[in-house]
């Protein structure tokens, strides 16, 4: 237990974003893959998901890993439009209608509630992600889904505090989905292979200089200095706690800042594949595309579309 407990104290966690939505128009995704780790609280109606299509239960939660593409059926009834991604987001006042908490719970059409956040271990890794968990239904857990619904009621508050209040409640509700996980006894050997970072500081060393020094040089000789090991081994020491190699978890790095540099600032395409590690910008662009599925500047518009 200790050792979890090492776990969660080590994951920063961090609100983006929370939204009522009624169901304007059922639709099927075949494809939905969002960035960032996705709650659903179903009130109303149907929600499924997976290559089965399995059903959430009104009350329930879906947890949606970021990263990880997931088949999902928002609404019921058999109008229901199958449409991509990137459809989706660009036309998604079609199919959901923001609505408030309170019209929700006088409302019997379809109605979910969505809650984003962020939780990196030391503030570098992708905790959910590097996991490799897959989706799946939190099932007879009031407290989360409390825990939700006390964090929508607080999203419609003006009072002072707010930004704290979110905080507050995002943290408790990770915290609450990591208990359900380790109480369930949930991808237990994703837990057991995948946490092996916290085992060795000098992998978190590595992490923490890899963050800092994005725009710089991060050769596996560079490592080797970082990690105090030879430069022979070093690739062979960071795949064996990680299971990638460390190009490879270099490049994601400098994708994702990349993606929140589009997200909160209005800096050019160049600037940011410059400040980001790379001095070809076509290169980056290209390297972007082929990891995201979609343009940097595209990414940018839909950034702004989910926001909406």
């Amino acid at each position: 237990m200790e050792y979890y407990n090492k776990v969660i104290e080590s994951v920063n966690i961090r609100f983006l974003r929370g939204f009522n939505y009624k169901v304007e128009k059922p639709v099927f995704i075949p494809d939905h893959k969002e960035f960032d780790n996705m709650l659903i609280l179903l009130h109303h109606g149907t929600l499924k998901f997976g290559d089965e299509q399995e059903l959430v239960n009104e009350g329930e939660v879906l947890f949606l890993p970021g990263e990880k593409k997931t088949p999902l059926t928002i609404g019921g009834g058999n109008k229901r439009a199958e449409v991509p991604m990137e459809h989706f987001i660009e036309n998604k006042r079609k199919y959901l209608q923001s609505i408030s908490f309170k019209d929700i719970r006088n409302s019997e059409e379809d109605c979910i509630s969505v809650v984003s956040f962020e939780s990196k271990v030391f503030d570098v890794v992708n905790f959910f992600n590097s996991l490799d968990i897959p989706a799946f239904i939190i099932r007879f857990n009031d407290r989360i889904a409390i825990l939700i619904e006390d964090i929508m009621k607080e999203m419609e508050q003006s009072s002072v505090g707010k930004e704290r209040i979110l905080r507050a409640l995002t943290e408790a509700l990770v915290i609450e989905v990591l208990r359900h996980i380790l109480k369930n006894r949930l991808f237990v050997e994703e837990l057991s292979t995948n946490v092996t970072y916290f085992k060795d500081p000098r992998l978190i060393e590595l992490f923490k200089y890899i963050k800092t020094n994005l725009g710089g040089d991060l050769s596996n000789k560079v490592l080797a200095k970082v990690a105090n090991v030879s430069e022979d081994y070093v690739g062979q020491y960071f795949k064996m706690l990680t299971g990638i190699n460390p190009q490879d978890y270099i490049e994601y790095q400098r994708m994702e800042a990349a993606v929140d540099l589009l997200r909160t600032t209005k800096k050019s395409i160049r600037d940011i594949g410059k400040e980001v590690g790379y001095k070809d910008t076509a290169y980056f662009c290209r390297r972007f595309k082929m990891m995201y599925g979609v343009p940097a500047g595209k990414m940018r518009r839909r950034e702004s579309l989910i926001n909406v």
